[in-house]
């Protein structure tokens, strides 16, 4: 199988993109968005692309990688402006301060991965792998001194991943009040130092 691995993406993939994104995080943005419909094109007409990685399978996407460094994020558009603009005004004021909630800002000169999804049907090949190459390729290329990225309490399998690239826990956060609202009740923030040159 050719896989491809392209920063951003053609317009006319946002759809799928949207979906792709949705299938792997749309639980996480349930509480902020219920209606499925219109979280997918809320994400659709919000994501950045110049901000993320794909791979694609026969010009299809199967998979994405986000990223935030100083100047924006794949999901820069996320912002009170854009969800009042697709939700309205108490659907997006409510959207707005639930996305809050998992709003990370980079450090200065670190860039910070904004999730990794792939395609139910390629997972376990290795493309989410490749995808955060892709990341930490970028950062090495762009001078930035560090990858930074949390992983939920239950996934342990993205956080095996993560130590096999050699990122390390710098710190874990428990916050069991916030399971109903949040779908998991901590979180580790990982980071991978790169070396100057």
């Amino acid at each position: 199988m050719t896989v491809k691995f392209e920063r951003g993406w053609d317009i006319k993939h946002a759809q799928s993109i949207a979906k792709l994104y949705d299938q792997a995080f749309g639980s996480k943005f349930s509480h902020a968005i219920p209606d499925k419909a219109k979280r997918v094109a809320v994400l659709q007409n919000c994501f950045i692309p110049r901000y993320s990685f794909v791979a694609l399978h026969n010009d299809t996407p199967i998979g994405i990688a986000g990223f935030s460094d100083g100047y924006g994020a794949l999901t820069g558009g996320l912002g009170i402006i854009g969800l009042i603009k697709h939700l309205g005004l108490p659907g997006g004021i409510r959207a707005g301060l639930l996305f809050s909630l998992y709003e990370r800002q980079p450090d200065l000169n670190g860039l910070v991965m904004d999730g990794i999804a792939v395609q139910e049907a390629y997972r376990g090949q290795g493309i989410g792998a490749q995808l955060l190459d892709c990341i930490v390729t970028h950062a090495q290329r762009h001078k930035y001194s560090s990858v930074r990225l949390d992983v939920i309490d239950r996934n342990a399998r993205a956080r095996k991943l993560y130590e096999a690239k050699g990122f390390v826990a710098v710190k874990t956060e428990h916050f069991p009040y916030l399971n109903w609202l949040l779908g998991f009740s901590g979180s580790t923030t990982m980071q991978l130092n790169l070396s100057p040159g």
